[in-house]
């Protein structure tokens, strides 16, 4: 049979990557410092990542808040000075995420600015993903810093077909209405990209 891993999925409330591994038999937790959208019980820390990080995970897969670190996150900066605080705080995290002792690591975050770049040493990431390589008609560059784990593969590309949508529904994020939850859906991980990582990282 195939090996159970134990997987940490860091800065995650949605549950979905942690949910993709899970329907493939992988002892997968979620952490955030928020609670988790569907809280399935002992399937979630609530609290720092790293209250749990040495308990022996085989593969961590972390989505460090990206505000400050992203490049729609370079305005913040020249708005306000005491945001470069946040920017250091960020960069820091990122940092401690890259360098601690799980075998296998997947940092998820968007294309940096230069800024971030050079706080977390000029680590460029291992690969740039699109959702419309994993099934959605969609538009959102993604890019992952990896360690001890392959590129993810494409699973089903439909680069032809979002190409013929609307600029606005290819980028749907990017348009979607001002609301509370707006920063949330954002930054939630596309489901064919979840099952991608769970069926390619959860076999190795």
């Amino acid at each position: 049979g195939s090996i159970i891993m134990r997987v940490l999925v860091a800065c995650e409330y949605s549950g979905r990557v942690r949910d993709a591994f899970r329907k493939l038999g992988h002892d997968a937790m979620s952490c955030d410092l928020l609670p988790s959208d569907n809280d399935l019980p002992g399937c979630h820390y609530q609290g720092d990542v790293f209250d749990i990080i040495n308990d022996d995970w085989d593969l961590m897969i972390a989505h460090p808040p990206c505000t400050y670190l992203s490049n729609s996150g370079v305005q913040h900066l020249h708005k306000n000075v005491s945001r470069w605080f946040d920017l250091f705080e960020a960069a820091e995290f990122f940092e401690k995420l890259l360098h601690v002792n799980i075998p296998k690591i997947a940092i998820e975050n968007p294309v940096m600015h230069g800024y971030a770049k050079q706080l977390i040493g000029g680590r460029k990431q291992s690969q740039i993903i699109q959702p419309w390589q994993f099934g959605h008609t969609e538009k959102k560059a993604t890019c992952l810093w990896l360690k001890g784990l392959p590129d993810l593969i494409e699973s089903e590309n439909v680069k032809e077909e979002m190409l013929l949508l609307p600029k606005r529904d290819q980028q749907r994020l990017f348009y979607l209405p001002p609301s509370p939850d707006r920063w949330k859906i954002r930054s939630t991980t596309y489901q064919g990209i979840a099952d991608a990582m769970a069926n390619q990282w959860g076999n190795l």
